[in-house]
């Protein structure tokens, strides 16, 4: 592993101003199929092959079982009034009901995962949410929603969350990004939920400005560069990478809370995927744990991590 030198940000070509807007509300029904490409494209030659094509084709479930579902219900629009006025994400976690469009989507996630090839672990773990009980999916929802998974039930919950990213990024699609307000360090102004990594992005508009990237709902909301986005530290801040590694993604670490988070840098490579690119890069996970970082990502296709 390697550390980069003194941050420095990326030159705004000549004639473009960043004014970039400050969350963009996710396409449900491009963000799987696109994540399930890159995936496929990651898996050639890589060590974790058979998982990130496991994961390809569990992101094309995503995709697929949206055709026909029914629409997702967002709260009343008094609910979401209040939350702006008192700073909370218009979805709230804690408080989520099933729904029409929530039963339709486990349904048919689960129905397709049993196609898909994985090991017998996963498939046993796949049966054992099939034969959930409503308290049990009710139990298997909760964790997910409040990062509190345990660790002895990780594959069950892989499922879960796909179905979970699925409902969650087409609630966050009806929303109006332009009355989405900051709600705190290292959280969605949609949903709430943590980062699974953030992106310096080349949007017109927007070059080499810094979105992070919502493991839940896939939403994306701008963070200033060169700041640690689980708290808000401007010193002690790092980049580090694995010697011969991918360049375009390195771990954003702080001396503060000794977290850190993944960046990605897109507007080199318009391919990287927030969620994609943060698995194929276990090996990084893997060097700064040992170095004594935390993780503060969450990433639900890298539970126990």
């Amino acid at each position: 592993m390697t550390q980069v030198g003194t941050p420095k940000h990326d030159p705004i070509p000549i004639g473009e101003i960043a004014k970039p807007p400050f969350a963009r509300l996710p396409d449900p029904l491009a963000m799987f199929a696109r994540r399930a490409e890159r995936l496929k494209l990651l898996a050639d030659g890589h060590e974790l092959r058979s998982y990130l094509l496991f994961l390809a084709d569990l992101c094309d479930a995503q995709h697929r079982l949206q055709d026909g579902l029914p629409g997702a219900e967002l709260p009343a629009a008094e609910t979401i009034a209040r939350s702006r006025e008192f700073g909370m994400p218009p979805l709230d976690r804690l408080r989520f009901t099933r729904d029409a469009a929530m039963e339709a989507a486990w349904e048919r996630l689960l129905a397709m995962a049993g196609d898909i090839a994985m090991p017998d672990s996963a498939r046993l773990a796949l049966a054992r949410v099939k034969a959930a009980d409503p308290v049990a999916e009710a139990a298997m929802v909760g964790a997910v929603l409040s990062n509190s998974i345990p660790v002895e039930a990780l594959a069950e919950h892989v499922f879960a969350a796909a179905v979970l990213q699925v409902h969650f990024a087409r609630l966050a699609a009806q929303l109006d990004a332009k009355t989405l307000l900051p709600i705190g360090e290292g959280a969605c102004p949609a949903c709430g939920g943590p980062p699974v990594s953030s992106m310096v992005v080349g949007w017109l508009g927007a070059h080499a400005t810094r979105f992070c990237a919502c493991s839940l709902c896939g939403t994306l909301w701008n963070q200033p560069r060169i700041r640690c986005i689980l708290c808000g530290a401007t010193k002690g801040i790092a980049y580090q990478e694995i010697a011969g590694g991918p360049v375009t993604v390195k771990a954003e670490t702080c001396e503060s809370c000794r977290g850190y988070v993944k960046i990605l840098h897109q507007h080199n490579d318009p391919s990287l995927d927030p969620v994609a690119d943060d698995v194929a890069t276990l090996a990084l996970d893997l060097l700064l744990r040992d170095s004594g970082y935390r993780r503060g990502a969450v990433n639900p296709f890298l539970l126990g991590y």
